[in-house]
């Protein structure tokens, strides 16, 4: 595959990888050592609602800060 030169940039036309990788209009990029990564644009934590109702809900949750004893910082310095 050849770099084509646009003025002071380079270009890579790569329809058939496109279509053959289901991106769609935009995607991100990003290097990667020497590698540069082309992959489809998603939202942050997209998905993540998803998971945490598949993983659902556990009896045994409970915040770990309630199990801790304070510390110098909590009786000293911290001010509610």
């Amino acid at each position: 595959m050849d770099l084509v030169r646009i003025g002071n940039s380079r270009r890579i036309r790569i329809p058939k990888l496109i279509e053959q990788c289901g991106l769609g209009g935009t995607v991100q990029l990003r290097v990667d050592r020497d590698r540069l990564i082309v992959s489809p644009d998603r939202a942050p934590r997209q998905g993540w609602e998803e998971t945490f109702q598949a993983a659902g809900a556990a009896a045994s949750d409970r915040l770990v800060l309630d199990s801790m004893p304070p510390n110098r910082f909590d009786i000293e310095e911290w001010d509610w």
